[in-house]
């Protein structure tokens, strides 16, 4: 990635190649991002960086609708029988990978397979364990070839669970088929650019350290409706670097501006600084295992004390909303006295990340000392906080996590729940576990909505983690480009459109 040492090199060539050129390339959409994918493959990827560039190579089952619902994607349709169990997707007619072969319900069910085949794949499986014979396999119990997906003809696949879940179209939205065609001759070098072949929008052509390029591909099933011909991704790890470079006009699309630059940037930029609603929570995370922040009544007196607008205002340019609750929009209902001044009977520590976590932090732990609870501040890298928090080797730590597209309630609570990527704090409630399962098992929207709701409350009445913010997400967002909305972030390019392209 792009950091303070390539600064120079990479400013010197832009200044070079704009000498020799009146204006960017005309068919080229110019994105800088936080980071690049670890993996091009999506049963191997963990880096968050990853999924949103599988968002325009690969193509899911389902789709992220322009509005960020859910769409036809390689499938045109589907549909669950009386039981909840067993889903059928119906594909398109006359489906190619990028290189022109056929793509089939036989490659969709051996991509099932392959991401619950614990020799092929690092994937967090999550609810796809609900496909009859996930987990055993998972676990290296079981071959493969039992999961429960089954292609009926070329064009329909079955998939049958164990335990209903609702949310399979949505889920399905991030399965990626796989080119089995290709995989069985040349293996995980399969995402090399020389090897690599995609079903989603672009396919990629070229790959290095700092940057990805990719190109339309022809065959997929929309290739008529996407406009931009190339796309090239920047890795720039600094946020203020990034900032700066596409301000200089060499980018045409970047991702989070300092968060201590929300005013400054949006001052100078004016429309190309866009903001939207985003499913981003900023919260405390609680090691209910150390005393006395086991106590119930501990915990709501450090969520009492915290002054949000206060963060939300001096952090963030009012550009957050203050919350105590997880799901954005949520209204709480209950009433709690103030809390009562009083010292603790140890320091509680706090560990974070430099820059904006540190800050917070700083703001927190001078909210507690007025109510007499002394504070020790830890910082660290990111690596090194995240070891300490799985260990259990923490008091209180700044977390935060971004859900991207995923709008739905249950992508803001799933995390939390049993085996979630955030439920590593040590809360066991068994009625929150089952309101989840519950919800999973829902195939009515509103029934499931209510359900959330009430899960959502037991982490609240429970205290189980101390939510502070519900942020936005912030875009630059060039001159060149169009076809953005004003309620969903710039993550579908496919969408979008160049001035000049």
């Amino acid at each position: 990635m792009l950091n303070r040492r390539t600064l120079l090199a990479a400013t010197a060539a832009s200044g070079l190649a704009a000498c020799g050129r009146s204006g960017p390339p005309p068919d080229l959409l110019r994105v800088a991002t936080t980071g690049l994918p670890d993996s091009l493959d999506p049963a191997r990827g963990e880096f968050a960086a990853a999924a949103l560039v599988y968002k325009q190579i690969h193509a899911g089952l389902t789709e992220y609708a322009p509005d960020g619902s859910v769409g036809p994607g390689l499938a045109e349709d589907w549909s669950v029988d009386g039981s909840g169990l067993v889903w059928t997707f119906r594909l398109r007619e006359r489906l190619m990978w990028s290189d022109g072969h056929p793509l089939t319900a036989e490659d969709v069910a051996w991509s099932a397979r392959r991401i619950v085949d614990p020799t092929q794949s690092f994937a967090v499986l999550g609810d796809f364990y609900a496909v009859t014979n996930a987990r055993a396999i998972h676990a290296g119990e079981m071959a493969p070839d039992r999961l429960g997906v089954t292609a009926l003809d070329d064009r329909t696949v079955e998939f049958r669970l164990e335990t209903p879940l609702g949310l399979l179209p949505t889920l399905m939205r991030e399965f990626y088929p796989f080119p089995r065609h290709v995989i069985e001759r040349v293996g995980l070098d399969w995402v090399r650019p020389e090897h690599i072949v995609t079903a989603g929008a672009y396919t990629v052509t070229a790959e290095s350290q700092i940057s990805l390029d990719l190109t339309r591909n022809p065959n997929h099933y929309a290739a008529g409706t996407v406009s931009i011909p190339a796309i090239r991704i920047d890795g720039v790890r600094e946020d203020a670097t990034r900032m700066r470079l596409f301000r200089a006009g060499d980018y045409d699309l970047a991702d989070r501006p300092p968060a201590n630059q929300i005013d400054y940037w949006r001052e100078r930029l004016g429309t190309q600084f866009q903001s939207f609603d985003a499913p981003i929570l900023r919260y405390l995370k609680i090691n209910h295992a150390r005393a006395p922040l086991d106590d119930v009544r501990v915990r709501r007196l450090l969520s009492r004390a915290i002054d949000r607008p206060f963060l939300a205002r001096e952090f963030y340019a009012d550009t957050a909303a203050p919350t105590e609750l997880v799901i954005p929009g949520s209204v709480i209902t209950d009433s709690e006295p103030a809390p009562q001044a009083g010292g603790m009977s140890r320091p509680l520590e706090i560990r974070t990340t430099t820059g904006e976590g540190e800050r917070l932090a700083v703001a927190i732990a001078d909210d507690w000392a007025r109510f007499g609870i002394e504070t020790e501040l830890l910082v660290s890298y990111p690596t090194d906080l995240y070891q300490a928090v799985d260990a259990g080797d923490f008091d209180i730590a700044i977390a935060s996590f971004n859900r991207g597209l995923k709008s739905d309630p249950f992508f803001m609570l799933d995390p939390f729940a049993p085996g979630g990527f955030a439920a590593n704090f040590n809360w066991d409630d068994p009625t929150f576990a089952e309101l989840m399962a519950a919800a999973r098992r829902q195939n009515d929207p509103s029934a499931r909505a209510q359900l959330y709701l009430a899960a959502m409350d037991r982490i609240h009445e429970d205290m189980a983690i101390i939510p502070l913010l519900h942020e936005r997400a912030h875009w630059l967002v060039g001159p060149r480009v169009g076809g953005t909305r004003n309620d969903i972030q710039p993550m579908l390019w496919r969408d979008l459109e160049l001035a000049d392209a």
